[in-house]
């Protein structure tokens, strides 16, 4: 089945450049569009696509507000913000509410594609150069002692938590720690699991936030 998507973004101009290369993809299908926050969870709330992409800066509501809501709505609708704005405090804000990835707008239009099936495979999917500037916003941040919520986890399942942490990806945490690539993603779903944690992403913020890198 098609990987359907919704795209919100204020400029007409960009919402329908994104439509046709997506479009163009012959395993993905753009259901509609938005021009501003309030309309994107509209729109997103009537027609449940697999994933949005969504625009931080927008007039009436901005990304970050229209991503919470659909978020904490309980949708399964996945988020994917796109902007042309590397800043720190956004790509924070946004994986804090729970955004699935992180792109900026000036990416090649190959790795927009892949964002999108792999945020729609339920996975995250962060530009390279957003993962180094958020592990060292979060590791700038005040030390604090690990917590306990993270005593549900194996041994094991620690070690995999802070290779994610590191942002690495299945295959190189699996040369790392020296297991195959599947026994990784079993790891890693079970720590998603046993977290309450909606992807990687989230996961690497969890394990920053709580004493854990």
């Amino acid at each position: 089945m098609a990987v359907t998507v919704v795209i919100a973004d204020d400029q007409a101009m960009v919402r329908a450049g994104f439509a046709a290369l997506l479009n163009a993809a012959p395993d993905i299908s753009v259901l509609g569009d938005a021009e501003d926050g309030v309309a994107a969870v509209d729109v997103c709330t009537r027609l449940r696509p697999d994933v949005v992409l969504m625009d931080v800066r927008m007039p009436r509501r901005d990304g970050l507000w229209a991503a919470e809501q659909i978020i904490s709505s309980g949708s399964p609708t996945r988020v994917l913000m796109l902007t042309t704005f590397d800043i720190d405090d956004y790509v924070y804000s946004a994986l804090r509410i729970g955004a699935s990835g992180f792109m900026l707008k000036d990416a090649p239009a190959d790795e927009l594609v892949r964002a999108v099936r792999v945020v729609a495979a339920g996975d995250a999917l962060l530009a390279p150069s957003v993962t180094r500037r958020l592990i060292a916003e979060v590791t700038s941040r005040a030390t604090r002692p690990a917590s306990a919520a993270a005593d549900v986890l194996t041994p094991r399942e620690r070690e995999v938590l802070g290779c994610v942490a590191d942002g690495k990806s299945n295959a190189e945490i699996a040369t790392e720690l020296f297991v195959s690539e599947q026994t990784v993603k079993t790891h890693v779903s079970n720590v998603l699991a046993k977290l309450g944690l909606r992807d990687r992403a989230q996961a690497v913020v969890f394990a920053y936030e709580n004493g854990l890198k």
